[in-house]
């Protein structure tokens, strides 16, 4: 595989030399701004939907506006698909390590 050590050794030291290669704080600066496009939706969004709705769960009742109950909603889901992700990669590191002990 390694046919020509030399022109690979050139070619990262290429790499590393070029100043716009991608760092840190580009990326920092990328997600900053995917952020801010992100809230200014959200704005949009809570500003498009202000119409009251009713909303019954568990015998709780109330009449939020849609983009509050929605948004809501969106939250609680992505909790419990967080809480479920940590849940399953705990067991499976419990796993890989009563398999390594063995």
């Amino acid at each position: 595989m390694d046919d020509h050590p030399q022109e690979q050794s050139t070619e990262r030291r290429a790499v590393a030399d070029d100043p716009l290669r991608a760092s840190r704080t580009s990326r920092s600066w990328v997600y900053l701004v995917a952020l801010v496009v992100l809230l200014i939706l959200l704005v949009v969004f809570i500003a498009q939907n202000t119409q009251r709705v009713e909303v019954s769960f568990l015998g709780w009742n109330g009449q939020p506006p849609l983009s509050v109950a929605l948004l809501i909603a969106a939250v609680a889901g992505a909790a419990l698909a967080v809480i479920v992700a940590t849940l399953r990669i705990w067991q499976v590191r419990r796993r890989v390590r009563r398999t390594g002990r063995t």
